[in-house]
């Protein structure tokens, strides 16, 4: 969770052919990225009536069901969006998003209410799960970084809505994401056994796997390996790469991770950002993600969800 020193760890193994994607990384959206530089992309769209357009009100976003977004006409954004293009469907109907900051009341009512990604992501179709994160990445961009990071003036928006000019320095500005490792630990001795810990900001009971931003000039491997000795005080083996998820919250690409402790008994918190670690045994992992018990596991959303229950559904 909060970097600080370099060390290297063994090479990460490519993802095992046919293993399931995280929630929100399985889009099937068609960004049509090519036609982003047509300058008048927008405009066309949303002056026709066909295109359809997912309003953002901070992160929440409405929905029609359950499992599913509304998506609705250009009109009834609210004024002052951001506004941005998102793709098309299969049927050639352009997708488009416009973001505002979180206001107390929404924009319009929603057949399903708003809520936030991270509530609902991973119970949305791959392609609203797709549209909704790639949505949300962009409008936070628009809406947070309207100045030139040189000079301080405001830039134009270009690209439909995918970056930004600064008409004094010149620069070309671009979303930002920022990666950062996620990595569930299970024991070396025995199999049955998954190493999470508590952040000092949540519920006693909440666990969920390690994780922390990806210094500069740093590999993959190298901010595994320190983030779990600086969190859990183990040191890490048979690290193997296990999928990635973009995380608009605010700006990162979560890069899953497995690996081993080389000791179980080194396991101790660090006290400040962790709180508590503890070896759980298979079976109160799945008592946990059954809701049967009063641990709190991350939400299907998350990639640490998606570690924590291949892991579970794995042999040992």
């Amino acid at each position: 969770m909060t970097p600080s020193d370099s060390t290297q760890a063994e090479p990460a193994e490519s993802v095992p052919a046919g293993r399931a994607q995280p929630p929100l990384a399985r889009s099937g959206l068609d960004r049509a990225a090519e036609e982003r530089a047509m300058p008048d992309l927008l405009e066309r769209s949303r002056a026709d009536a066909a295109t359809r357009v997912l309003v953002l009100n901070g992160d929440l976003a409405p929905l029609a069901a359950a499992d599913a977004l509304e998506w609705v006409e250009p009109e009834a954004a609210p004024d002052g969006a951001e506004w941005a293009f998102l793709g098309r469907r299969d049927d050639g109907t352009a997708l488009l998003t416009a973001a505002s900051p979180r206001a107390e009341r929404e924009p319009f009512l929603a057949p399903a209410g708003w809520a936030a990604l991270r509530a609902v992501g991973g119970g949305l179709a791959p392609t609203e799960a797709g549209a909704f994160v790639e949505a949300l990445s962009l409008g936070r961009w628009l809406i947070e970084a309207p100045f030139c990071s040189a000079c301080g003036t405001r830039t134009e928006v270009r690209n439909a809505g995918w970056s930004r000019h600064c008409p004094s320095c010149g620069r070309e500005h671009f979303p930002r994401t920022d990666p950062a490792v996620i990595v569930a630990i299970t024991s070396r001795a025995h199999p049955d056994r998954l190493l999470l810990g508590s952040n000092a900001m949540w519920a006693d009971n909440r666990f969920s796997c390690f994780a922390g931003f990806v210094e500069a000039g740093e590999s993959l491997e190298a901010a595994v390996a320190r983030e779990v000795r600086e969190e859990a005080g183990v040191e890490v083996i048979d690290v193997a790469y296990r999928g990635s998820q973009a995380w608009p919250y605010p700006r990162s690409l979560m890069l899953g991770f497995l690996a081993a402790a080389a000791d179980d008994t080194a396991a101790e918190a660090d006290g400040e950002e962790i709180l508590a670690v503890r070896w759980f045994e298979r079976s109160e992992i799945g008592a946990g993600l059954a809701g049967r018990t009063d641990l709190l596991l991350p939400g299907p959303a998350s990639i640490a969800h998606s570690l924590i229950s291949d892991w579970y559904a794995s042999t040992g």
